[in-house]
C-alpha cells in the first residue's frame, strides 16, 4: 500500500519570502493505520496567516484545532494520538501551552517529548506541536 498524503503544499506558498521550493504536506497516513502529522502552528491552513503573534497560550489553541481538524481530515482522532512533540521557543511558555494542550488530550494519555528550541520557521510561532496517532480499526468490536 502506498502511503497518502493530506493537504499537499509547496514552500514557496508558505514561505514567499523565503527561497525555497519544497513539496511537503500536513498529514501523512502511512500502511493506512498510522498518521503523522506535521508540526502544527498558529496558523490558518487555508489562509497561511500567523495568528495570536502575542499569546503562546492561544497560539497552542489554534496548533490544536489544526491538529483535530487533520486528523479527522486523515479518519483519526484526538482519542487515538500516541506520540506528541511540543517544540517551545522560550521555557516560560510551557505553562501556558501545556495548559491549553491538556483540555485537547484529557483521557487521552500520548508519549510526550517538550523541547526548548532557539526559534521555529516564522519569527512569530513560539510553539509547534507534532503528533503521530493510528487509525482505528472500523472491523473492531
Amino acid at each position: 500500500m502506498t502511503h497518502t498524503r493530506v493537504r499537499k503544499f509547496n514552500t514557496q506558498d508558505t514561505y514567499p519570502e523565503q527561497n525555497l521550493d519544497n513539496d511537503l504536506c500536513q498529514a501523512v497516513i502511512a500502511t493506512g493505520t498510522t498518521v503523522f502529522l506535521r508540526g502544527q502552528v498558529a496558523q490558518d491552513l487555508e489562509t497561511r496567516e500567523s495568528l495570536f503573534t502575542d499569546d503562546p497560550g492561544a497560539q497552542a489553541r489554534k496548533a490544536m484545532e489544526n491538529v483535530s481538524l487533520l486528523l479527522g481530515e486523515a479518519g483519526s482522532s484526538l482519542e487515538q494520538v500516541c506520540r506528541v512533540v511540543v517544540y517551545l521557543t522560550d521555557i516560560r511558555y510551557r505553562e501556558s501551552v501545556y495548559q491549553e494542550m491538556g483540555k485537547w488530550f484529557k483521557g487521552v494519555h500520548p508519549c510526550s517529548t517538550g523541547l526548548v528550541v532557539s526559534a521555529l520557521a516564522r519569527p512569530e510561532w513560539v510553539v509547534e506541536i507534532e503528533v503521530t496517532a493510528v487509525i482505528p480499526d472500523s472491523n473492531a468490536s
